[in-house]
């Protein structure tokens, strides 16, 4: 089974995306930060990573850079899901390695398409 890694500190946007993944067929693991993301990434390694922007001390950018620099993640997809969603966000996103960049509220369907695609 596929296992999506969800790193969102928002409740409410972590359960709505959970959701839709799980409609897909999709395993996900959710934490609330990028301390958490890299803990859960020593023990296991996702199909694929959702990454807010903002959050709790480190920011899903710095994230995305480290995932993308480092020789056990750099192949790992990462997909930014950010309210964050001006034209210079999404190029930053893309400089820093992200595989796609979706503006928040998220298109539910666009979510599901974009992470099959990338997984598949």
């Amino acid at each position: 089974m596929t296992t999506i890694l969800l790193v969102e500190d928002s409740l409410t946007d972590a359960e709505r995306l959970t959701l839709c993944l799980k409609r897909a067929g999709l395993a996900v693991i959710s934490v609330t930060n990028c301390e958490e993301a890299q803990i859960k990434l020593q023990s296991q390694k996702p199909d694929l990573v959702i990454l807010d922007v903002i959050l709790p001390g480190q920011s899903g950018f710095e994230l995305c850079r480290q995932l993308k620099t480092s020789s056990d993640t750099q192949h790992i997809p990462v997909v930014i899901c950010s309210t964050k969603g001006t034209e210079a966000d999404r190029l930053w996103g893309a400089m820093l390695g992200a595989d796609a960049y979706l503006a928040k509220p998220v298109d539910q369907s666009e979510l599901t398409n974009t992470v099959l695609r990338l997984t598949a």
